[in-house]
């Protein structure tokens, strides 16, 4: 990355976005190496079960907000995961209106196969960094987490 690219703030904006997508895309081809019910979720169904994963239960408004998605998006996110037997819906238990999803065992599973994969290939691709750039990474960590739930 050139020096000069990075010195304003635009040029900065540009050079992360690029390499980010660029990484978000690389990671995303891991899944596909995985082959099963991982290779025919869409990315946004993926995340979805992901979340629920990490969060154990949502209301579908929630999953949406959580998700940045319009309600009626995730309502059709929702039926390809139930439909796969990867979440299931339970009575909420203080509104009858509204419904609680929850992972099942194999949706957990699949999540837990694509990260481990995931996170196997970044790991490996870490180690041919030096020490210096590892730390620089740990250090801008929390500043990525950050830019990513603005």
């Amino acid at each position: 990355m050139p020096q000069a690219a990075t010195r304003s703030d635009a040029g900065l904006a540009t050079v992360l976005r690029i390499s980010i997508s660029r990484l978000a895309r690389r990671l995303r081809v891991e899944r596909l190496g995985l082959g099963g019910t991982e290779t025919v979720l869409s990315d946004i169904q993926l995340a979805a079960l992901a979340a629920l994963e990490r969060h154990q239960a949502m209301t579908p408004g929630e999953l949406a907000e959580y998700e940045k998605v319009q309600p009626p998006s995730m309502t059709r996110v929702i039926a390809v995961l139930e439909e796969r037997n990867l979440v299931q819906r339970e009575p909420h238990p203080s509104d009858r209106r509204q419904v609680i999803l929850t992972v099942t065992a194999e949706g957990r599973s699949l999540v837990n196969r694509v990260r481990r994969r995931r996170e196997a290939w970044l790991a490996q691709r870490l180690q041919e960094l030096t020490t210096e750039e590892r730390a620089i990474l740990r250090s801008a960590a929390p500043i990525l987490e950050k830019l990513s739930q603005a």
